[in-house]
């Protein structure tokens, strides 16, 4: 491959993957929509001079990309409902929650999509393990039950959830973004302020104020006590839980049913029907076309005699 081809490569790639959103009409014009609402929250960010919002809008377009991904990779259709709730969480949580600051302008916007989060990645796991299950080989004698597969994509949900609370504590420790976002609270209870030193919790209550002082003389004062990430890492990780748990539900009920559930067949993706112009088709690949070569072509009677 040239070095012409090897950068074309990429390009090819990307319209591949907008050619599997053009398969969902209603979720492919919402992928249109955000794109161009992106693109243009990225420009007023350049204006702005704010690179973190540049960043974050270039993070957010390869984000949307993420379920197409998924249809090419897998072969699966995603019902409509969910392509649509997966493109409008990553609008959500990237350009309002990170760009608008709608994590700290709007109540219980970060428990939203935790639990939207939860909801969706229990979805792609399920789709994952129920492909694996049905598609199993000849000598598996290993068959999971409706059960087994709905806890199997909740604690799939459950981990990726984990990872990302990994993320933020990481980004915090090294960047200082404040991901896991601070909480002020009134009263805790510390083994800390034991005069004893023992194992025994004292609990400071009615707390007014908690002053911060640095060695270069700045002062921080916040009305209570600031808890640094414990309290939204936690509420994360419920709210996480619960959102993996009602898709466990929907799951079951699929399962049971194996496909009848109004409800639940909009949110559970399936296995395609490959109809590429390039794929072969189960009938082709079990009858062979026959090689013309290895046919035996009976010879014509010489009717005509050689002339003297």
């Amino acid at each position: 491959m040239s070095r012409k081809e090897k950068l074309k490569a990429p390009l090819r790639y990307y319209g591949s993957l907008i050619e599997h959103t053009k398969t969902n009409k209603v979720a492919y014009v919402i992928f249109v929509v955000l794109n161009i609402a992106i693109t243009g929250a990225i420009v007023r960010c350049i204006f702005q001079k704010r690179p973190e919002g540049v960043f974050v809008g270039i993070l957010a377009l390869i984000l949307l990309l993420i379920p197409p991904f998924v249809k090419k990779s897998f072969k699966v259709e995603l019902p409509t409902v969910l392509e649509a709730i997966a493109y409008t969480f990553v609008f959500c949580a990237q350009i309002l929650g990170e760009i608008e600051s709608f994590y700290t302008k709007v109540p219980f916007w970060d428990s939203m999509l935790h639990i939207v989060c939860g909801f969706i990645f229990a979805a792609f796991g399920f789709c994952l393990f129920d492909i694996f299950n049905r598609n199993k080989s000849k000598d598996s004698k290993f068959e999971m039950s409706p059960f087994f597969l709905a806890l199997l994509a909740f604690c799939f949900s459950i981990t990726i959830g984990t990872l990302w609370e990994f993320f933020e504590f990481t980004a915090d420790v090294i960047f200082q973004p404040d991901m896991q976002k601070d909480y002020i609270v009134k009263q805790f209870g510390s083994c800390a302020f034991d005069p004893d030193g023992l194992n025994k919790s004292v609990l400071v209550n009615e707390i007014e104020k908690t002053v911060i002082m640095t060695e270069n003389g700045q002062i921080f004062e916040v009305a209570g006590y600031l808890d640094i990430g414990l309290i939204d890492t936690m509420k994360d990780m419920m709210v996480n839980f619960l959102g993996a748990f009602v898709f466990s539900i929907f799951g079951y009920l699929y399962i049971k049913s194996r496909g009848k559930g109004v409800i639940a067949t909009q949110f559970i993706p399936v296995l395609k029907i490959e109809t590429d112009s390039d794929s072969v088709s189960p009938e082709t690949a079990e009858t062979p076309i026959p090689d013309v070569s290895d046919v035996a072509i009976p010879e014509e009677k010489n009717e005509a005699k050689e002339t003297e």
